[in-house]
C-alpha cells in the first residue's frame, strides 16, 4: 500500500507523483522517504513511462523534513544514520530514474525539499516561490551527494549562498542563480510543467533516456566512499543540532555555541 502522504496519477505516458501532506507543508518524514524511493524505482522500471512530474499538494512544494519526527526518529548517531540512508535513498532515486523528471514547484521549497527540486532534471517554479535551505539555522550539515547537484545548477557560489548564508530566493532571483528551469506566474506552475512533461513525452524515449544518463555521466561526478557519505551525520552528536530543533520547536531562536 502507498505511503498515504504520496498521491500517484497518470496522464497516458506521464506519472504524478504528488507529495501530499498539506498540513506539514509537505515535510517528509523517514517513511514518507522510503516511499519516494520505492515508488520512483518502479517508475524507473517501467518501459511504459516516458516522463515523470514530482508536485506537492496545497500549494506549497515542500518544507523538507519533517522536524516534528526528530524526537524519534533522529537526534543520535544512529538513528541520523538510519534517516541518512533513507534520505540518501529517496534523492538518487530521482537523480538515477531512467525517465526525465520534472519538478512542479509551488510556494515552499525549503530544505530537503530544494534537495529534491535539485534531483530532478527540470524545475519549473512560480514567480512567488520560497526556495532555500535552512539547515544552517538547525545544526544540520548537508551531505555531498545533496551538494553535489546544487553545484552542477548553479555553482559554487551560489551554493555557499544557500549554504552557508541560508538565502531564500523567490522565483525570478531562483531562476537567475541557475537554480530554476524556467520561472512562470504562480498559477500557472502545473499547466507549464504538464505542458513541458508532454512535449518530453512526445520525443524519442530511448533518447531521453541516453541523454539524461550522457549529462550525469559527463558532469564527472565521482562516486563518494562509505566514510564521506556518512561524515554529514556528524551533526547529530553536536549540541547544537540538539538544541536548534528544540528551539524551532518551540518557535525560539536558536543559539550556536560551536559544539
Amino acid at each position: 500500500m502507498p505511503h498515504p502522504g504520496l498521491a500517484l496519477s497518470r496522464e497516458s505516458e506521464i506519472a504524478i507523483l504528488t507529495l501530499n501532506r498539506p498540513k506539514v507543508r509537505n515535510a517528509l518524514d523517514r517513511a514518507m522517504w522510503d516511499a519516494l524511493a520505492d515508488t520512483m524505482e518502479e517508475f524507473s522500471a517501467d518501459d511504459s513511462l516516458r516522463c515523470v512530474v514530482v508536485r506537492g499538494a496545497g500549494g506549497a512544494f515542500s518544507a523538507g523534513a519533517d522536524i516534528g519526527a526528530f524526537a524519534t526518529e533522529r537526534g543520535t548517531r544512529a538513528l541520523e544514520d538510519l534517516y541518512a540512508r533513507s534520505v540518501h535513498r529517496g534523492m538518487q532515486s530521482i537523480r538515477l530514474c531512467r525517465h526525465p523528471v520534472v519538478a512542479a514547484i509551488e510556494g515552499a521549497c525549503i530544505g530537503g525539499g530544494a534537495g529534491i527540486a535539485t534531483m530532478c532534471d527540470f524545475r519549473v517554479g512560480g514567480e512567488g516561490i520560497r526556495f532555500g535551505i535552512t539547515a544552517r539555522n538547525l545544526g544540520i550539515w548537508y551531505s555531498y551527494a545533496e551538494i553535489d547537484p546544487i553545484l552542477s545548477l548553479a555553482g559554487s557560489a551560489v551554493a555557499a549562498e544557500l549554504l552557508i548564508e541560508g538565502r531564500i530566493f523567490n522565483g525570478h532571483a531562483a531562476y537567475e542563480k541557475g537554480l530554476l528551469s524556467r520561472v512562470v506566474a504562480d498559477q500557472e506552475v502545473r499547466t507549464e510543467a504538464m505542458a513541458l512533461a508532454r512535449r518530453i513525452a512526445e520525443g524519442s524515449p530511448l533518447a531521453a533516456r541516453f541523454h539524461k544518463q550522457a549529462i550525469r555521466r559527463l558532469r564527472g561526478t565521482l562516486p563518494l566512499s562509505a566514510e564521506e557519505e556518512a561524515e554529514a551525520n556528524g551533526f547529530a552528536e553536536t549540541e547544537d543540532f540538539q538544541n536548534a530543533y528544540r528551539a524551532f520547536l518551540a518557535k525560539e531562536k536558536p543559539r550556536f555555541a560551536g559544539r
